[in-house]
């Protein structure tokens, strides 16, 4: 996926609530690598990635639309950072078996899922971070 990430200005401020979506971002990754069922690192890995999301989405201060319609982050994030729409198609394609295995229909996710999920996961916040202009932080294990 791609990795060209546009961060804003300097001078633009960024959103409070970015900082801290990316702060419990990073703590999820931090707690789901230490997770021993594939299920539960699989659904902290995407918790913390749809947070991530949800970060560059507050940092863009477009305006809440009032009484529209609830829609995934997943399907805004493109109109926001397009750099992210290939990340945001690969999370989209998990929705589905996130929403199983938080029903606890959790067989479908194996080792290796939630593995590849969280590694891409944290690529994902990285991103995330430098699209909003976050200071590069380390990954602590």
């Amino acid at each position: 996926m791609s990795a060209a990430v546009v961060a804003p200005s300097p001078a633009t401020p960024v959103a409070p609530m970015a900082w801290g979506l990316l702060a419990q971002a990073r703590r999820g990754l931090v707690a789901a690598e230490r997770e021993i069922a594939p299920v539960e690192r699989f659904t902290s890995a995407y918790a913390s990635a749809l947070r991530a999301a949800a970060a560059v989405l507050a940092a863009s201060g477009r305006p809440h639309r009032g009484r529209a319609r609830p829609t995934s982050v997943w399907l805004l994030l493109p109109s926001v950072a397009p750099e992210l729409a290939e990340w945001a198609a690969f999370f989209s394609a998990h929705s589905a078996r996130h929403a199983a295995a938080q029903a606890g229909i959790g067989s479908s996710v194996t080792t290796r899922a939630a593995d590849d999920l969280l590694r891409q996961s944290w690529q994902f916040l990285e991103l995330a971070e430098r699209a909003i202009g976050a200071p590069r932080a380390r990954r602590t294990v």
